[in-house]
């Protein structure tokens, strides 16, 4: 197999796994709520209500299209565009396994091994919120703008407590690419004294509170609760997207489920192992690269899973924040905090060097 053909495939996989993920993660936050709240859930289309999502795609394909008369017509369709693209196009950097290996050649399982993939991923989360921004201005509604305007400033507020976490993992690691962060958390020593069992050398031992940080901001940063202040229903309808119908608003809503599949993704990459599991090597030994490889496939698939319904549970659980109280919380006690503990991780760095 070439390995530009690979890639092609690659490409697909994961768009239709994203696609996927998405759509059943509006079936599983209902069910997360209904477990919650003592209901029953979904559990009309098709068995337990699987099919659901489908359900819910074929209305929004068939629910009439309306641009406002007073809307900018053009940027009005490119708000959801960009927020969709932005989303799905972060995946390409991330390692989804180890390797497969095919007609004796192994393959990683990551469309662009960049050198610079954390700093791709941050820049393209910057982006997106234009998407949100360009959408809530076009739409001429004021509480759309001031949705938007909510969503800009906390993204804003929160990028620069979760930049300042990532600069931790960053100087562990002595590398901006997603691989070989991946790679450093399956060996070594724990606190670099005791030798690590295979796989599970991960950087969640070395940096919880850069763990706890990156977490928060990213509850902020892709908009859920008890950070939904741009959607906030009991104040501003639905924020940046009141005047949006049909797929339009489809892709805003798929947007930020994959957003959050992505956004765990990555938190598995920096803090959890990325694709390594316990006694990875062990299995690469005996069973052979392939075996290895599918199963790291799973484990990371099952590591983003997990967060995806924290995340969930979160939404059910704490209440929304006032926007003052989001705000000093991102200003006055993230930054604050990620700023201590990269003084912190440098002196220890500095300190274990000598």
């Amino acid at each position: 197999m070439e390995l530009l053909t690979f890639k092609i495939i690659l490409v697909v996989v994961l768009f239709l796994l994203a696609l996927t993920v998405a759509a059943y993660s509006t079936w599983a936050e209902r069910k997360v709520a209904a477990v919650m709240q003592d209901r029953i859930g979904p559990n009309r289309s098709g068995p337990f209500g699987l099919l659901q999502p489908l359900a819910d795609g074929g209305k929004f394909f068939f629910k009439e299209d309306f641009t406002p008369a007073n809307a900018e017509k053009f940027l009005f369709i490119v708000g959801p565009s960009l927020v969709m693209f932005i989303s799905l196009i972060t995946g390409a950097v991330i390692p989804w396994g180890k390797t497969l290996n095919f007609g004796g050649v192994s393959y990683d399982l990551q469309v662009a091994n960049i050198d610079v993939g954390v700093l791709f991923i941050i820049g393209m989360a910057s982006i997106g919120v234009y998407g949100i921004m360009i959408g809530g201005w076009a739409s001429n509604n004021k509480y759309s703008l001031i949705g938007a305007i909510r969503a800009s400033s906390q993204m804003i507020s929160y990028e620069l407590a979760m930049g300042l976490a990532l600069l931790s993992i960053i100087m562990m690691t002595g590398s901006l690419d997603l691989k070989v962060i991946s790679e450093t958390q399956g060996t070594g020593k724990l606190w670099g004294l005791i030798p690590a069992i295979s796989g599970i050398n991960w950087n969640i031992l070395y940096q919880p509170l850069a763990f706890l940080i990156f977490f928060i901001a990213a509850l902020a940063e892709t908009n859920r609760s008890p950070f939904d202040l741009p959607e906030c229903e009991s104040e501003l309808v639905t924020g940046y997207s009141t005047e949006y119908s049909s797929m339009k608003l489809g892709m805003y809503m798929f947007g930020e489920y994959v957003n959050v599949f992505i956004s765990n993704a990555f938190m598995v990459v920096l803090f959890f192992g990325g694709y390594n599991y316990p006694g990875i090597d062990w299995v690469t030994h005996h069973w052979g690269e392939n075996a290895a490889g599918t199963l790291s496939i799973l484990a990371f698939l099952l590591k983003t899973i997990i967060g995806i319904l924290i995340f969930m549970w979160i939404r059910w659980t704490l209440p929304r924040f006032r926007y003052d109280q989001l705000m000093h919380l991102g200003w006055k006690t993230l930054i604050p905090l990620a700023l201590i503990n990269l003084v912190v991780t440098g002196a220890v760095i500095l300190a274990l060097g000598n």
